[in-house]
């Protein structure tokens, strides 16, 4: 573990449209101390090749290939290889503020904390905001944190120095498994703190807003109800209160 170091994961699948913008942000962070390790997840697009284009130009970007596994397992393989006393999960059509880094690193300082997450901006496929922001809380609990996840991925920054290394579960497909690790880091943190500062603008698709929320009801209420085990009754009852939320999250 590289005290300071930042260990920036993003997995890629068929990612060409947006990684240029992705990687450009991190490229643009006022904190220097980073490596980005790109997990090309079998894709048949020029994804890699891209990021092959800008490893070549700044070393502290490396790419790792992989048959398609989804994201989780890329993830892992990410997180795996990684050199950082900080792990931070950037989606390849995501972006971060340059003040990203140094900014919830301060806060973590500040609070003596071993993760922190941040308040967003969403944004379309032109990348022009659309939306409203979304204002991270102050502090979650695990509590909190069992009946829904308010730690947004691209956000989050996790220190490994005192427990180690976090895994994705892949068992889960690639569904609900951002939550689930983010609920094991606040687990043996006990408490997570928000950045109020818009540091980072989350890409919505148009099918994010519709179809695939309703095809997300049934793994978000077995997450609850199998990986958690909260019984049947508490199950349904964070199912409704998880796709009401997020039905508000899409009105203007």
């Amino acid at each position: 573990m590289e005290k300071g170091l930042v260990s920036i994961i993003t997995p890629v699948y068929n990612g060409e449209r947006f990684i240029r913008e992705t990687l450009d942000s991190v490229l643009h962070q006022t904190y220097p101390d980073w490596e980005m390790i790109v997990v090309d997840d079998g894709s048949k697009d020029r994804s890699a090749a891209i990021v092959e284009e800008y490893a070549a130009k700044d070393n502290r970007i490396r790419l790792l290939r992989q048959a398609n596994a989804g994201s989780a397992a890329a993830r892992n393989k990410g997180i795996h290889c990684a050199n950082g006393q900080y792990i931070a999960l950037l989606d390849a059509d995501d972006l971060w503020e340059p003040s990203f880094l140094e900014s919830q690193l301060k806060l973590m300082k500040a609070k003596d904390a071993i993760v922190v997450y941040a308040s967003y901006l969403c944004i379309n496929e032109k990348s022009e905001v659309c939306l409203r922001p979304r204002k991270a809380k102050p502090v979650v609990t695990c509590r909190q944190m069992r009946r829904r996840n308010y730690i947004a991925c691209l956000t989050g920054l996790y220190d490994i120095s005192r427990y180690g290394k976090v895994y994705l579960h892949e068992e889960l497909k690639s569904l609900r498994d951002d939550y689930a690790y983010w609920l094991d880091v606040v687990k043996l943190a006990g408490v997570a703190y928000g950045n109020p500062n818009m540091l980072a603008r989350y890409r919505v698709m148009r099918s994010s807003t519709t179809g695939k929320k309703f095809r997300l009801v049934k793994p978000q209420f077995l997450f609850y109800y199998r990986y958690q085990k909260l019984g049947l009754l508490r199950s349904c009852l964070y199912t409704v209160d998880w796709a009401v939320a997020g039905y508000l999250k899409f009105l203007r």
